[in-house]
């Protein structure tokens, strides 16, 4: 018996010993780019063509100069603010209101109306693009920071409303039937009570919907033929389309554009994963 009880323990340590090196391994293979884009931004320009697989073999900050001067990436960041910020404060306020009304206020097919939103989440944006294209610009809202957001803005709205409900839907009944015995209105419940206990739900949203937007390709393309309000996703699409052989430059844009959303994910990451966890949880 104690010769099999070893044999097994044996058998398990090495089963967990290969999926810790399995896991390793798929880990190297997935932060190996992100680490040779930052090595490369931060080569110098003949370093990146006589060694360009080489790591840190170098430094030098003239391929970010270079990518913030000539590059006009310093633009491009604050285009990139301009569009994720407004558009993510719209899709947090409505979707939390509606989260809310959907969860807590009982009204006429309310169950149906929740449900036409969630077939938001079913329908692919590239099915209705086009057509949205040439809505906009016969209301004149091309290559405009208003047009464009409200578009980041809906791509949003869906899965922020379902997300939102799950956190509502949790919290007990006996909150709002004390808070309408003490007079409080509907405004007073939402703000006063419900709104701070939302608040790992409403950060998480925040920080994915904000991701969402930066790093949004298409509709910025899409939607700002003109090149009005470029942001990063854009501009690095054009940089790279006129300098496809500077790699060093390259590498320093997409450091540029992925440095903000990585700060701020860093930064934020407890609030993210408690959220999410809390959300499919309460889901």
């Amino acid at each position: 018996m104690s010769h099999r009880n070893t044999a097994s323990s044996t058998r398990g340590r090495l089963l967990l010993t290969g999926k810790h090196l399995l896991l390793l391994g798929l880990s190297a293979v997935m932060l190996f780019p992100l680490v040779l884009t930052v090595s490369t931004a931060l080569k110098t320009g003949h370093d990146v063509k006589v060694n360009p697989f080489g790591l840190f073999s170098s430094f030098s900050t003239e391929n970010i100069v270079k990518a913030w001067t000539v590059g006009d990436f310093g633009s491009y960041v604050t285009n990139s603010f301009l569009l994720s910020v407004p558009s993510t404060l719209l899709v947090v306020v409505l979707s939390t209101m509606a989260g809310y009304a959907f969860a807590r206020l009982p009204f006429p097919g309310r169950g149906l109306l929740f449900y036409l939103v969630v077939l938001g989440l079913l329908v692919p944006f590239f099915t209705y693009m086009i057509p949205l294209y040439f809505q906009l610009r016969s209301m004149g809202m091309l290559d405009s920071l208003l047009g464009v957001n409200l578009v980041l803005a809906s791509t949003g709205l869906s899965f922020g409303t379902f997300f939102m409900r799950a956190f509502f839907s949790d919290l007990p009944v006996e909150l709002d039937q004390a808070a309408r015995i003490d007079g409080a209105s509907e405004w007073q419940i939402f703000l006063k009570i419900m709104l701070p206990l939302v608040t790992s739900g409403i950060g998480a949203l925040s920080v994915f919907t904000f991701l969402q937007s930066w790093n949004n390709f298409l509709v910025p393309l899409l939607y700002m033929p003109g090149g009005d309000y470029r942001p990063l996703t854009t501009g690095l699409y054009v940089f790279l389309g006129g300098r496809s052989v500077d790699i060093g430059p390259l590498a320093a844009g997409t450091l540029i554009t992925i440095l903000p959303v990585v700060a701020l994910f860093i930064a934020l990451h407890k609030q993210v994963t408690q959220g999410f966890l809390s959300g499919a949880v309460k889901g």
